[in-house]
C-alpha cells in the first residue's frame, strides 16, 4: 500500500523524489519486521486483557504432563495478535499487485480459520480435543489443493494472464503438459539437479509440504517459547531464499532458478519475524498467553507455502527439522502403540511421552532446557540451509 502511494506520490511531483527508496525490497522488509514489532508489542496486552476477559483458557488434557497443569486456564488463541501484525504489516509495505504474497496471505488466513474453530470449540464448548481430526484435515487438504493447484501454474508463468492460459492448455491436452525445470523438484547442494515432477506431482508435493508442516508446526506448540521462534528463524532463512529466487542477478550467479515475483515474499517473512519475537515477549516462559491453533496452523501453512514457491521443500524440511522431529515421534509412537495393541494384546510405547518435547520432559529436562535447546537444534539446521545458498 505505501508503495502505490510512494510511486503515486514520485509520478505528482518531483520534490517526493526521495520516496524511490520504497523501491527497494530490502527497505521494505526492514519495515515491515519493525511494523509488526510494534504493533505485536502495543497491542499484546490488550489482546491478552481481552482474552482474559472473554475466559478463553488454555484446556489441558488429563492425560497430558503433570507438570503443565498450572497452566490450565491461561489465555489461548493468541496467535490472533501474530495474524494480525502479520497481515497489517505485509498490506502496509508489500507490492499489491504482487501474487505470490497474496496466495500466501490467503493460506495463512484459510488455515488460521481452521484453528480458530479448533480452539473456539476447546474453549467454548470444554472439549480438550477440539475439532476432529477428520474435519480438520479435510478443511486443511481442501485449502492446500487449491493452492497446489494455483501454484504449479503460476511458478511456471510470469503473470496471472499466463497462468490462466497454462491451465486451459493443461486441460486440452488432457491433463498432460510440460512443466519448466523451475517446477521440478531442487536437490540442495547440487548445482543443477532437477526431478521433474508434472503437474499432479507438483501438486501432491506441494499438497504435502503445505498440510504437513501447518501440523508439524502445531505439534511443536506444546511448551512455552518452544515452536515461535524456530518458525521465526525458518521464516527468515526462507526469506533469504525468496529474495535470491526473486532476482535475476543474484538467482544466475548462485544457480537458483529465477521466479519473478518471488522476491516480495521477503516482506512477508520479515513481517512474520517480527510478529513471532513480539508475541514470544508475551509467550516466554511462564507465558502470559498461548499461541493456540490459530496460530500454529496458520504459521506451518505460511512456511510451507513460501518454501514451495522458493522452491525449496527439501530445505525446509532441513531447516525445519525440529518440526519435521516432532510430526513424526508422533506419528511412530501412535502407529508401534497400535501395532503392538494388536499383536500383543497390549498397546507399547517407543518414547516415553509423545511429542518429541514431552519425552525430554519426561527424562528430567526442565521446560526452559528443552525449548532453548531446540532453539539451538532450529539454529544451526538454519545455518545448513542457508549454506546451501553458496554450496552447490
Amino acid at each position: 500500500m505505501l508503495l502505490s502511494l510512494a510511486t503515486w506520490l514520485q509520478a505528482y511531483s518531483p520534490e517526493f523524489g526521495f520516496l524511490r527508496v520504497f523501491q527497494y525490497i530490502t527497505f521494505r522488509a526492514v519495515m515491515a519486521a519493525m511494523t509488526s514489532l510494534l504493533i505485536g508489542l502495543v497491542a499484546g496486552p490488550w489482546v491478552i486483557h481481552r482474552l482474559t476477559e472473554l475466559k478463553i483458557g488454555q484446556p489441558v488434557r488429563g492425560y497430558g504432563m503433570q507438570s503443565h497443569l498450572s497452566k490450565s486456564g491461561t489465555p489461548t488463541m493468541g496467535g490472533v495478535l501474530v495474524l494480525i501484525a502479520i497481515g497489517v504489516s505485509t498490506l502496509m509495505w508489500f507490492d499489491l499487485s504482487n501474487r505470490f504474497v497474496w496466495i500466501v496471505l490467503v493460506v495463512t488466513i484459510g488455515f488460521g480459520m481452521i484453528g480458530w474453530a479448533d480452539d473456539w470449540r476447546k474453549v467454548v464448548n470444554k472439549d480438550p480435543e477440539g475439532m476432529r481430526s477428520r474435519e480438520k484435515y479435510f478443511w486443511q487438504s481442501l485449502i492446500g489443493l487449491i493452492a497446489a493447484l494455483y501454484l504449479v501454474f503460476s511458478i511456471s508463468e510470469s503473470s496471472n494472464v499466463r497462468v490462466v492460459e497454462l491451465f486451459f492448455q493443461w486441460v486440452r491436452s488432457g491433463f498432460d503438459v510440460n512443466l519448466p525445470p523451475k517446477a521440478g523438484l531442487l536437490v540442495p547442494f547440487f548445482k543443477e539437479i532437477s526431478y521433474p515432477l508434472g503437474v499432479f506431482g507438483f501438486m501432491i508435493l506441494t499438497y504435502i509440504v503445505i498440510v504437513g508442516s501447518s501440523n508439524a508446526v502445531n505439534l511443536t506448540d506444546g511448551l512455552d517459547g518452544l515452536a515461535i521462534m524456530p518458525v521465526v528463524m525458518v521464516g527468515s532463512a526462507l526469506g533469504v531464499f525468496a529474495y535470491v529466487t526473486g532476482s535475476s542477478v543474484y538467482s544466475k550467479y548462485l544457480f537458483f532458478p529465477h521466479i519473478p515475483g518471488s522476491g516480495e515474499l521477503l516482506i512477508f517473512c520479515a513481517a512474520m519475524a517480527g510478529a513471532g519475537l513480539a508475541f514470544l515477549w508475551f509467550n516466554t516462559h511462564p507465558a502470559q498467553v498461548f499461541m493456540g491453533d490459530v496460530g500454529a496452523l496458520a504459521l506451518g501453512g505460511a512456511l510451507g507455502t513460501i518454501a514451495v514457491i522458493v522452491r525449496q521443500e527439501v530445505v525446509l524440511a532441513i531447516m525445519g527439522g525440529v518440526f519435521v522431529a516432532e510430526a513424526l515421534s508422533v506419528m511412530a509412537q501412535v502407529a508401534w502403540f497400535k501395532y503392538t495393541k494388536k499383536r500383543y494384546g497390549e498397546g507399547r510405547r517407543i518414547l516415553k511421552m509423545a511429542p518429541l518435547h514431552h519425552h525430554f520432559e519426561k527424562s528430567g529436562w526442565r521446560e526452559t532446557q528443552v525449548v532453548v535447546r531446540f532453539w539451538i537444534v532450529t539454529m544451526l539446521l538454519c545455518l545448513v540451509g542457508l549454506s546451501t545458498l553458496k554450496l552447490r
